[in-house]
């Protein structure tokens, strides 16, 4: 059977070039890189290196980047550490309705520690407003955190206006670029971002590795102790094969990027207008065009259920999903596509396909083949689609 992958928003498959340079540093370069000797300088060189691969993508300084764990971590160092630095200047913090369950849990977490949370709506495409981000601002307002491009409905923020009212009003703007990473050109400085969170096997590099780019000026707390790694910001010792990789990853996406994007774009779209040229009663989640990730396809098919959908692609080989990864276990709509307007209902026949750059027009041939086919089967056997019609 083949085997089509298009859930890379979820995660992407190890880079070649990566794999074999990740290698060496399990086998032939294993020392700790804190360590003086030879075979901890060999490592520390690396992972400078790497440091220096990541800031290139972000257009920041190598000094401003802090490895974690992941996205998770990050998130949580940004949002967590902002807050602790920045006790006593207030207690106010601005989000959306749309954002990554590592920042919207954070957030509400510290909302029960005595913190006011502004959550700001979207519209209808999976948008805010750059007028109700300027309307939620207040004296005591210390964080803004909006995500660059939603993982679900691929819905691109207008980040670089938002920032310019965080650093008109002194508040510290965070932005989640897990998924915009190497899909979109980022600048942290002509974003007038202060800190920007990204992950590395949403790349094509290895799982378990991130970053928080911090600008210079910005103090955050450690959630972390123990050591002096990541300039005392993060103590551990450092993955390093895993943030060789990212490195590496991050430096092929920027050759690659200009190159991939109109090739991702042609079979989105072809995707995107099949499916709603071959299936009635479909609803189609996000913006188009330039607002939208090149590689996202987001639509609700009504009168069946999306675990149905994926269950019944899964055994003709296609891999999708129905919306963020780490939530695909929740029997629970998708928070993303109820803040956009969508019915529980609609919501639950949600289906998202990403791409990636071994994709084909093949893969896109055998899904608008197959997909109406299992559509009409499921929707053969319901009850609600039958009295519909």
């Amino acid at each position: 059977m083949k085997r089509i992958y298009l859930d890379h928003s979820a995660t992407t498959p190890v880079d070649p070039e990566v794999a074999e340079l990740m290698l060496k540093y399990f086998l032939e370069y294993y020392g700790n890189p804190s360590s003086v000797h030879f075979f901890g300088r060999q490592v520390k060189k690396a992972l400078e290196e790497a440091r220096m691969q990541v800031a290139a993508l972000i257009g920041a300084d190598f000094s401003e980047i802090i490895f974690t764990s992941g996205g998770t971590e990050a998130d949580n160092l940004a949002i967590q550490g902002t807050v602790k630095a920045r006790a006593n200047k207030g207690k106010h913090l601005i989000t959306t309705a749309i954002e990554h369950h590592a920042v919207l849990d954070t957030f509400k977490y510290l909302a029960k520690s005595g913190y006011e949370l502004t959550i700001l709506p979207v519209d209808e495409e999976g948008l805010v407003s750059i007028d109700q981000v300027n309307n939620a601002v207040r004296p005591d307002t210390i964080l803004i955190s909006v995500m660059h491009a939603n993982n679900e409905v691929g819905s691109v923020q207008p980040i670089a206006e938002i920032g310019k009212i965080a650093r008109k009003n002194g508040i510290i703007f965070h932005v989640d670029a897990v998924q915009s990473l190497g899909k979109l050109p980022i600048n942290v400085v002509k974003m007038n971002i202060d800190l920007l969170t990204i992950s590395g096997h949403k790349i094509y590099g290895p799982k378990g590795v991130g970053a928080l780019y911090v600008r210079k000026g910005i103090k955050i707390s450690p959630l972390i102790f123990g050591g002096s790694q990541e300039r005392k910001v993060r103590s551990g010792t450092e993955n390093a094969p895993g943030i060789i990789g990212f490195g590496k990853a991050c430096e092929l996406a920027g050759q690659r990027m200009e190159e991939e994007n109109p090739e991702l774009i042609r079979l989105r779209d072809k995707l995107i207008n099949g499916i709603l040229n071959t299936i009635d009663s479909v609803k189609f989640n996000g913006p188009m065009g330039d607002k939208r990730l090149p590689n996202n396809v987001n639509v609700s098919i009504n009168f069946v259920e999306g675990e149905s959908l994926l269950l019944s692609l899964d055994m003709i080989g296609i891999a999708a999903s129905s919306g963020s990864a780490c939530t695909s276990g929740s029997l629970d709509p998708s928070h993303v596509l109820l803040a956009m307007g969508l019915s529980h209902e609609v919501a639950h026949g949600s289906l998202r396909f990403s791409l990636g750059r071994q994709n084909t027009e093949d893969d896109i041939d055998f899904v608008l083949q197959e997909l109406p086919k299992i559509v009409d089967r499921l929707r053969s056997m319901s009850p609600l689609y039958n009295k519909a019609n």
